[in-house]
C-alpha cells in the first residue's frame, strides 16, 4: 500500500528521521579533508555541490543537517516520506534528478538566490550503481558552482542486495569514514564534450575515494589529519547575512592535480 495521505507520510518521515538519529549516533565518524573549510558546517561559502554515491546516503543525511544545504531528491512518489524526513533532519529538499525533471529542479536552485549548499547522489535514483550522470556536471556548470567529491565507507556494512544500489547500512558500533576531494570547477556554459569529459573524470575519481575510504574504514589505519566528525547542532534561528561572494579560480582540467589524492 502506497503512503498518500499528509498525515501517513508526516509519521512515516518522522519515524525515518528518528531512526537514522538512534542508529547512526553510534558510529565512529572520521574524514580526510585536504582543507578543512571543505565541510559546510564550517565554512558556509562559496557554496559547493557536493556528489556522494546513493548507497551511502546515510552518512552525510545524518551528520550534515542545518548547514544551510539543500538535497536534490526524486521526484518520485515513493520519496515523499524522504522528503519530509529531510526536512525534519534540517535540509532543504529539492524534488527532481539527474535524469528526470533536471530542468525543474535548475530553476528551483537559481531562485532561491545562490544560498545553499547542494547534496546529489549522481547515480540515484534508479542507477546504474556508482555511473555519474551527466546532470550534476551540467549543475556545477550552469551554476558557477564547485563541485566536492565525496568517498564514503563503513566496516563491513550490511548490503540490501535487492537494491540497485545495494544500499549500505552499518553496523552499529563501527567505523564510518570519508575523504573529500579538493574543489572542481566546470567551465561555465561547458559544451557537451567537455560536460562528458568532466564527468567521466569525475566519476572515475568518486569510484577511487569511495574505494579508499572503504579500505580505511575496513583497515582503521590511524592517520594524523584525520578529522573526527560529529552531527551538526541545530543553529539559532536569525536574520541571514550574506557576505560577498569571491569570484571563482578559473576552470581547471580534469588532468589537474585537483584530481589526484592527497591521502598518505
Amino acid at each position: 500500500m502506497k503512503l498518500t495521505h499528509p498525515w501517513l507520510i508526516k509519521t512515516g518521515a518522522l519515524l525515518a528521521s528518528g531512526w537514522v538519529r538512534w542508529w547512526m549516533h553510534t558510529l565512529d565518524f572520521k574524514a580526510l579533508f585536504p582543507d578543512p573549510r571543505l565541510d559546510p558546517a564550517v565554512s558556509p561559502f562559496p557554496r559547493r555541490i557536493y556528489l556522494f554515491w546513493h548507497e551511502y546516503l546515510l552518512f552525510p543525511f545524518y551528520l550534515r543537517g542545518h548547514c544551510n544545504a539543500a538535497i536534490l531528491l526524486s521526484r518520485h512518489r515513493d520519496a515523499e516520506i524522504l522528503t519530509e524526513a529531510a526536512r525534519l533532519m534540517g535540509f532543504e529538499p529539492i524534488r527532481g534528478s539527474t535524469r528526470r525533471g533536471g530542468a525543474e529542479a535548475l530553476c528551483r536552485l537559481l531562485r532561491q538566490g545562490q544560498s545553499h549548499h547542494i547534496g546529489i547522489t549522481p547515480d540515484g535514483p534508479r542507477g546504474p550503481r556508482r555511473h555519474l550522470a551527466p546532470g550534476a556536471v551540467y549543475l556545477a556548470s550552469r551554476l558557477e558552482m564547485p563541485l566536492v567529491l565525496l568517498g564514503i565507507g563503513y566496516d563491513r556494512p550490511w548490503r540490501v542486495r535487492g537494491a540497485w544500489d545495494q544500499f549500505a547500512v552499518p553496523r552499529p558500533f563501527s567505523r564510518a569514514r570519508a575523504i573529500l576531494s579538493e574543489e572542481i570547477y566546470v567551465p561555465s556554459q561547458a559544451d557537451r564534450s567537455t560536460l562528458e569529459h568532466y564527468r567521466s573524470a569525475l566519476e572515475n575519481r568518486l569510484n577511487e575515494l569511495t574505494l579508499q575510504a572503504e579500505q580505511w574504514a575496513a583497515a582503521g589505519i590511524k592517520y594524523p589529519n584525520e578529522k573526527i566528525l560529529s552531527r551538526q547542532a541545530l543553529r539559532a534561528k536569525g536574520p541571514k547575512k550574506q557576505p560577498l561572494l569571491p569570484s571563482p579560480p578559473p576552470p581547471i582540467s580534469p588532468a589537474d592535480s585537483q584530481f589526484r589524492s592527497k591521502v598518505a
